[in-house]
């Protein structure tokens, strides 16, 4: 019987299938960051690939297609596990069986039902298959996605600037700017990451944002998210919001669940909460916000819009307690003073 690699050179490939699973940058909404790397028996590089977004090979089509005839007898090392099922491409686990693979190595179960049973199909046409080489690793790199896809709705990021003293606006409604071009920069980095971002009519109707995502020159990226404007109130069509400079979208709803599960039908994994507190306290109270991202300015206001409205909470013990994963000082910009930027998970609520 042929040999397969040895484990040295398994976690090897397996490393770079991760590091080419990372290549685009950057999320491949609603497709996950997938890599592959082909092993001969004795170790050495066949061929490798990773997705490059939806409607384009999967990774291990594409290093099936790198590779040729030199497939046969090879050990596929991928971060995810070979999907089963026929989408935008066809199922990669009977390309690998036609190819004449002999081992298949994966990271992460794929958790997507849709997609799940790779591994069965594989072992069932006679394939040696192991998995879990460097989970961890995989997951983290699609940490949304994943979470998506296990919760069958979209991972909710909320997103809030806010004062020391938790105010989001002065009492007169000024509001502009409480975050630092430090803070505003990395917001926008945030915004790049989600493939929607959601604000409420009010929000729209006061401020009226644009909600592009720009670059450190002011200059709108290529790719934007979808903009979502969540509520029943009409609103004018001069907004910015509806402007030609991104796709946009109202959800006639005050409903954080149905707006959340319209958005899943289009196949949205991230949304960016970025409206006010009256959304922000809709959206947590239901208990649908699965990380906070506050950026808080070393400013005392006093009075004014507070960051989140009322949670119905009238005792400390009650107090939402987010759990701290990262704290990093923006450093200020040109005379400004550092901010800080806090990312936090809340507790989600048991059914």
């Amino acid at each position: 019987m042929t040999e397969a690699p040895s484990f040295t050179a398994e976690y090897a490939a397996m490393q770079r299938a991760l590091a080419l699973a990372a290549t685009p940058g950057g999320p491949l909404h609603p497709n996950p960051l997938v890599g592959c790397v082909l092993l001969a028996p004795d170790g050495t590089v066949v061929a490798e690939g990773y997705h490059r977004g939806a409607g384009t090979p999967h990774a291990e089509a594409a290093a099936l297609a790198a590779a040729g005839d030199r497939a046969r007898g090879a050990t596929a090392v991928v971060t995810l596990e070979p999907c089963n099922h026929t989408g935008r491409t066809g199922p990669c686990a009977q390309a690998l069986v036609a190819a004449g693979v002999r081992r298949v190595v994966f990271a992460q179960t794929d958790p997507n039902p849709a997609a799940a049973g790779g591994a069965a199909t594989l072992r069932a046409a006679g394939v040696e298959v192991e998995g879990g080489l460097l989970a961890d690793d995989a997951r983290a790199l699609n940490r949304v996605w994943s979470t998506a896809i296990e919760l069958q709705r979209p991972f909710v990021t909320w997103k809030l600037a806010t004062s020391l003293d938790g105010r989001s606006a002065a009492a007169d409604g000024t509001s502009r700017w409480i975050s630092s071009r430090a803070a505003r920069l990395d917001a926008h980095r945030l915004r790049a990451l989600c493939d929607v971002m959601l604000v409420g009519t009010h929000t729209v109707a006061v401020d009226d944002p644009e909600l592009t995502v720009r670059d450190e020159h002011d200059r709108p990226l290529e790719r934007q998210p979808l903009r979502v404007v969540m509520g029943e109130r009409d609103l004018p069509e001069d907004r910015r919001v509806f402007n030609d400079r991104a796709p946009s979208l109202q959800l006639r709803t005050r409903d954080p669940g149905a707006a959340l599960a319209e958005l899943w039908r289009h196949e949205k994994r991230h949304v960016l909460l970025e409206g006010g507190p009256t959304l922000a306290a809709a959206f947590l109270g239901a208990g649908l916000v699965d990380e906070i991202v506050a950026y808080v300015a070393p400013v005392l206001l006093g009075s004014g819009a507070g960051a989140v409205a009322d949670l119905g909470i009238t005792t400390i013990a009650d107090a939402v307690r987010p759990e701290v994963t990262d704290v990093m000082v923006l450093p200020g910009i040109d005379g400004e003073e550092p901010n800080v930027r806090l990312v936090m998970t809340p507790h989600r609520k048991q059914d």
